[in-house]
């Protein structure tokens, strides 16, 4: 085996670049420790910006008062299954979508006429009043539907999906083909388990999308049981109850600033999507690099 040696040139160049990524990782880190730090420390420290990357006047009350409302336990189970419900119906629409198309116009004839139309509606997409007109039409107000079947085929996920597919040599098709797999099976057996990298990709894009969407909680949901946990907390941080009589309360109320709020719902709302990131991470880069390149 080859060994090359590494010149002293080198090594004053890794140094170089490790460096140059060590202080772009701590650039990134920071905002995220100031939010932490904001969200820790005291109302006034906090309102008055003293607060940097460690809290200042350490105390939990900002989410004491987000979490001793049970509504957001009612909220988060709603987020939760939105982003279940959604991931399923989005993967399976998408796949069902991305199979015919990624075929040849000899196979799929009217290849043409329905990418024309994925285009199309990505490119003008339906406005807001007529869409909430369509969702009560069809009774969906109020329901976790309304949160999940609006935006449910994703054309920029199509696209990508269509472009993976054809990535995939076309002989393990006709190989199947001639051994009699159908269509059905030749996507399920072939196409899927060698699609995991977009598959990984198009999930986390889902995941993320649903868990950080508040403004169609507000336009489809009738009452505030129905909210997701991002529309409850906007809520919360915008209309700040403040008909409170008991003394403790009222204290509590005074402990905790918009701005540290604020930052307590950054928290809240990043740490699903901090936990799930690192596993995805490879089929990320992967999925996206890929599905890009061929069309």
């Amino acid at each position: 085996m080859l060994t090359i040696k590494k010149t002293k040139q080198d090594y004053i160049t890794d140094t170089v670049i490790y460096l140059i990524l060590i202080v772009l990782a701590v650039t990134t880190l920071i905002p995220l420790f100031n939010i932490l730090a904001v969200s820790l420390s005291d109302s006034a420290k906090a309102t008055a910006g003293l607060v940097t990357v460690y809290p200042l006047g350490f105390n939990m009350t900002t989410y004491m008062t987000i979490f001793k409302d049970h509504a957001i336990l009612t909220a988060i189970g709603v987020s939760f299954k939105r982003v279940v419900l959604s991931l399923i119906v989005d993967m399976v629409l998408c796949v069902l979508a991305a199979y015919p198309l990624s075929r040849s116009s000899k196979a799929f004839p009217f290849r043409g006429v329905y990418m024309w139309i994925v285009v199309g509606t990505m490119l003008f997409g339906p406005s807001m009043i007529p869409m909430f007109f369509t969702v009560k039409d069809l009774h969906m107000l109020g329901t976790i539907w309304a949160l999940v079947l609006p935006g449910a085929v994703g054309q920029f996920y199509i696209i990508l999906m269509i472009n993976y597919f054809r990535s995939i040599p076309q002989e393990l098709e006709e190989s199947a083909s001639i051994d009699g797999a159908s269509p059905w099976r030749r996507l399920l057996q072939i196409y899927l388990p060698l699609s995991m990298p977009i598959v990984a990709t198009i999930a986390l894009f889902v995941v993320v999308n649903n868990w950080n969407a508040y403004y169609d909680g507000l336009i489809y949901s009738i009452n505030t049981d129905d909210y997701p946990l991002q529309t409850y907390i906007q809520q919360l941080v915008v209309n700040l109850d403040m008909s409170i009589r008991d003394v403790d309360q009222v204290k509590n109320m005074l402990a905790v600033s918009n701005r540290s709020l604020t930052a307590a719902k950054l928290v809240i709302t990043m740490v699903p999507i901090l936990l799930i990131y690192p596993f995805m991470q490879k089929y990320f880069i992967s999925g996206i690099m890929i599905g890009s390149v061929k069309e």
